[in-house]
């Protein structure tokens, strides 16, 4: 996600803001692009909060006003340090306009912020959290996957493609009730992988929270520096979830989720191939699949 000049300042004392400050705090933080570009009192209405709270905020960061948080956001976009401003910053307007322009053109622009998002993952900070939560999961004993709604995708998928490699994982899926249930086994050698975005699953969050109390490490795949997970985590992963659709995209966390199992795989080296090999004379045996075509017997 795209980094803002206060971002810092913002997460350090985030835990100590009222509540209406919090929730201008997380705009600022997750919107840096509105930041620069719209007006105080628009900003303030997209956060739900009254207008004066927003020169609270930028009091509470030890500046002049509102307009000077602006300023600062401003002269980013011109540096360009806060990168090309994304769609993400004006799909509120694309979605109103989308009866006049089409579904060919929404297609076209959930296509074309999809893409963006996903490219943000081969910068060069979001490939060191990569390859640091990769060697997190990789030295863990068993890694527990928590993701329930629409982040259980996710978490599932990461669990999945581990699972053709030996039993590493365990899913906590809340099946009848009790999948939460097979987290009381997790210990220090362990970690928890929780994906989690607003708006939050309590049980998640829940979860996640015992796990810590508990001392094992938490891995948050999570679309902000100060989201319920992000606080309980020793790495974070943050992903975009902006859409120009009325429904938030868990692509980029699909995505995160294949990444990191592939890095965990890889790390696993010979071992990870002879997994697979058994794994593939398994499913061989049980016809799970059709045949590949040219194979033998294929049509």
């Amino acid at each position: 996600m795209t980094a803002g000049p206060l971002n810092a300042t913002i997460v350090e004392v985030f835990e100590a803001m009222p509540p209406q400050l919090q929730a201008a705090a997380r705009y600022v933080l997750d919107r840096p692009d509105d930041v620069a570009l719209l007006s105080m009192r628009e900003q303030a209405r997209r956060a739900g909060v009254p207008a004066a709270t927003m020169t609270r905020l930028a009091k509470r960061l030890g500046l002049d006003g509102y307009d000077a948080v602006r300023a600062l956001y401003a002269g980013a976009v011109r540096a360009g340090a806060m990168g090309a401003l994304g769609f993400a910053g004006k799909a509120g307007a694309q979605v109103q306009q989308q009866n006049l322009r089409g579904e060919r053109a929404l297609a076209a622009d959930m296509a074309l912020a999809l893409s963006r998002q996903i490219a943000r993952l081969a910068e060069p900070e979001a490939l060191d959290h990569l390859a640091d939560a990769a060697g997190r999961l990789h030295r863990a004993r068993r890694v527990y996957c928590l993701g329930l709604r629409a982040c259980h995708a996710a978490a599932w998928h990461f669990h999945y493609m581990l699972s053709l490699l030996g039993d590493k994982t365990v899913m906590l899926d809340d099946a009848g009730g009790t999948g939460l249930d097979a987290i009381r086994d997790a210990g220090r050698d362990d970690v928890v992988l929780a994906a989690s975005v607003e708006p939050y699953a309590r049980a998640t969050i829940e979860a996640a929270r015992y796990a810590a109390t508990e001392g094992v490490p938490l891995v948050a795949l999570t679309d902000s520096e100060v989201s319920p997970l992000a606080r309980l985590a020793s790495t974070v992963i943050l992903v975009p979830t902006e859409s120009p659709s009325f429904f938030h995209t868990v692509t980029p966390l699909l995505a995160v989720a294949e990444i990191l199992a592939a890095l965990v795989a890889g790390r696993s080296g010979h071992k990870a191939l002879e997994a697979l090999q058994r794994t593939e004379t398994q499913l061989s045996a049980f016809g799970v699949h059709l045949p590949r075509r040219g194979a033998k017997g294929a049509p």
